[in-house]
């Protein structure tokens, strides 16, 4: 599985960003129409109460070249949870699907906690204007914590395959202090669920799906799944658990697995080659993949060092 890359497509400081965003373009995440590619990503505002960030949903036009783009959006797509809700402090990331005539978006959405940073769950909006605006279902979501999955459900990657719905997502085992002077860290695996309706879940609980390559505090993240000659393949990116923010070696980088039943998932890592280039914006990392379709070629969208800070590039599978 050889991939060509086609190098950073785009770069969030360079361009007018809503909601006064001027950092970060994470997670792309596409949605092909015929003759152009939306890509909707996540953005960061600096929340003036107490400088943290928040998370907001924006995207950029692309023309079929996936090089010129047409447009960025001037308002985010969907606004933030409301007050104590799930996704009060940020959307990060939105899976898009079309479904008949409207499409999907399964949003990540984060709150603040006291004794660690953050939770997070799933959740569900829907769009009739071919994606420029999202409505929720409800204020609450769609997956989360359970009792055998206690924390942090998110990245929800959705696909349709026989009528059914399937979800590959992510699931906490836990946070963990590693030092006395630091914050506590988190751990998630890879889990999956289906459903009939899209909005009704059942988990295969607590089923890690895809095999640890760095060990017990390995953390996977941001699964997305393609059919590629009759064998589904899922891209997820993975990294230590600590110490991962400034290491290099220990941050995140591109896994590959595959299956034949949607089930049973084997790993293969080695057969994915994505190099990194010397100095350039994916030099350090390379993280939160996602891998569609357009013109009968199969792109892979992904964000590069400081977890897509400097925005995301492209590359082509080639046959």
């Amino acid at each position: 599985m050889k991939w060509k890359k086609l190098g950073q497509i785009f770069d969030p400081t360079q361009h007018k960003l809503p909601n006064d965003c001027k950092v970060f373009a994470q997670s792309p995440q596409a949605l092909v129409f015929d003759d152009f590619v939306r890509i909707y990503f996540s953005t960061r505002a600096v929340d003036k109460r107490n400088n943290k960030y928040l998370s907001h949903i924006a995207f950029v036009d692309m023309q079929a070249n996936l090089r010129d783009i047409i447009r960025v959006s001037d308002k985010t797509v969907i606004p933030l949870g409301g007050l104590g809700c799930f996704d009060e402090h940020g959307i990060f990331p939105i899976n898009i699907l079309r479904h008949g005539d409207a499409v999907y978006g399964y949003t990540s959405g984060w709150n603040r906690r006291v004794s660690v940073s953050v939770d997070t769950a799933i959740g569900l909006a829907i769009s009739h204007d071919d994606g420029l605006t999202f409505e929720r279902i409800g204020p609450g979501p769609v997956l989360a914590a359970s009792l055998q999955e206690p924390c942090l459900i998110c990245d929800g990657f959705v696909k349709v395959v026989d009528g059914v719905f399937h979800m590959w997502y992510i699931f906490g085992t836990g946070w963990k202090r590693y030092a006395l002077d630091v914050p506590p860290d988190r751990t998630y695996k890879i889990g999956h669920a289906v459903s009939a309706d899209g909005i009704n879940w059942v988990k295969e609980e607590a089923r890690q799906i895809i095999s640890d390559r760095l060990g017990a505090d390995e953390s996977q993240a941001l699964p997305t799944v393609i059919a590629i000659d009759g064998r589904h393949h899922m891209f997820f990116c993975y990294r230590q658990s600590f110490d991962f923010r400034t290491t290099n070696d220990r941050g995140y980088r591109i896994g590959h697995a595959w299956s034949d039943d949607l089930t049973n998932w084997t790993r293969e890592d080695d057969d994915f080659t994505l190099e990194r280039s010397s100095g350039e914006w994916d030099s350090d990392m390379q993280c939160y993949p996602h891998v569609f379709e357009f013109a009968g070629k199969i792109y892979l969208l992904y964000n590069g060092n400081a977890f897509g800070r400097y925005g995301f590039g492209l590359a082509l599978l080639e046959v």
